[in-house]
């Protein structure tokens, strides 16, 4: 067995091509294979299963898996066959997609890779310039989005986060009961429901199928869900309620400060967030600045007592909490209470359904991570992909392979 018969057995190529020639060569070195088919060999047309006789040939080249720690590219003259017809076309390789640069085997990796490192690195690995993966990136996640069924979707978390500085963003609708993203819309504006709704009829879905929506409690968010899906029951999640509160709680500590009734410095973090995230030390702290400064201890209890109502399962103990709120004399508060009561229905939607867009949260936070690992992205397109192929739970979709058969 020759060197040109182990690549060609290598690669895997059968059907008639086969591996005719090899050379090492650049600085540093790398490995070109020439591939050609046999004499004689016909082939079938896309789309079709009819072998047809070669018409005549272009030459291609594609960037390949590397061989050790050699970066190895694939030569072809690749057929062009003349159909029953008479047209004349181009016929598909069966180690590389149709129009690629790359063989379905660097495009595997890469997949794969994307999934945990930026695109960038992977670009330096393998001596090529990153659009060319994104390009590839882009294709499959947005093949394997478009056959994606939507039509037993019936529960969705609605959720905005950022994907540049300056107040860009986009807005993310995710299955609250496969936890699978289902679309990421420009904007955080009404209309991108509309945009979800179109895209659930593309997806094999309808408007009346969706019964719940899990959202904050933004104006066009509320406008949106009921212009756009009048039948579904909205629910406000206890995350974004507990976000205002702790923004109550900030806010009065502020206020003691820039009044100077109080002395807090080195108390932020003792102050803010659940007892259970907190050191011994700064529970320590937190009881004396209570005791120390009575309207911060009201403050600090609201917030803890509010977080105990939605916990339960006592509805009332929310028109009891927002009684307790509106005399506390803590204008913070006063105004939160307000905020619930013209809220009311949606929270007490969560009280009952327990549907909560923690998971939302916990996705956009990998997207996150994601975004400043990767320095952020140049578009909203290579930021929509890499988020679908991180939580979409989409199988990327590899072309079929041509039928290829010697004479």
């Amino acid at each position: 067995m020759n060197s040109e018969m182990l690549f060609t057995a290598a690669l895997g190529l059968t059907g008639g091509w086969k591996v005719v020639g090899f050379k090492f060569s650049g600085e540093p070195q790398e490995l070109n294979l020439w591939i050609d088919f046999e004499v004689g060999t016909r082939f079938a047309a896309p789309g079709s299963d009819v072998l047809c006789p070669v018409h005549d040939t272009e030459n291609k080249s594609w960037r390949h898996l590397n061989f050790f720690q050699f970066a190895t590219h694939l030569h072809a003259r690749v057929p062009r066959v003349r159909k029953p017809d008479g047209k004349v076309v181009l016929v598909e390789v069966p180690w590389a997609r149709p129009g690629s640069g790359f063989t379905l085997q660097l495009e595997a990796l890469v997949m794969a890779l994307a999934e945990h490192m930026p695109v960038s690195e992977i670009a330096e690995v393998f001596g090529v310039h990153d659009t060319k993966l994104w390009r590839a990136i882009k294709h499959y996640v947005e093949r394997s989005h478009q056959a994606a069924d939507w039509s037993k979707v019936r529960r969705v978390h609605v959720d905005e986060t950022s994907i540049r500085r300056g107040h860009t963003y986009v807005t993310n609708f995710m299955d609250a009961d496969t936890r699978q993203l289902l679309l990421m819309v420009e904007g955080n504006r009404a209309d991108t429901f509309e945009a979800f709704a179109e895209a659930l009829r593309q997806h094999g879905g309808a408007v009346d199928q969706i019964e719940a929506i899990c959202m904050d409690m933004s104006p066009s968010f509320k406008s949106g869900a009921a212009k756009t899906f009048p039948n579904a029951t909205v629910i406000f999640d206890a995350f974004h309620i507990m976000q205002a509160a702790g923004r109550a709680l900030d806010a009065t500590r502020k206020d003691l400060q820039r009044a100077g009734a109080a002395e807090l410095k080195g108390g932020l973090w003792a102050i803010r967030g659940n007892q259970w995230t907190r050191t011994e030390e700064q529970l320590e702290l937190r009881k004396a600045l209570c005791k120390q400064y009575p309207k911060l201890g009201r403050a600090v209890n609201l917030r803890d007592m509010l977080q105990d109502v939605l916990a339960g399962d006592h509805l009332e103990s929310l028109d009891w909490w927002c009684k307790r709120a509106k005399r506390s004399r803590l204008p913070h508060f006063q105004k939160l209470a307000d905020t619930i009561r013209n809220h009311w229905h949606g929270i007490i939607n969560y009280m009952i359904t327990r549907i909560s867009n923690g998971v939302m949260e916990a996705i956009n936070g990998v997207l996150q991570l994601a975004k400043r690992i990767a320095r952020g992205y140049r578009s909203l397109e290579n930021f929509r992909a890499i988020a679908y192929l991180k939580a979409a739970n989409l199988a990327p979709l590899i072309p079929k392979i041509p039928k290829i058969a010697p004479t």
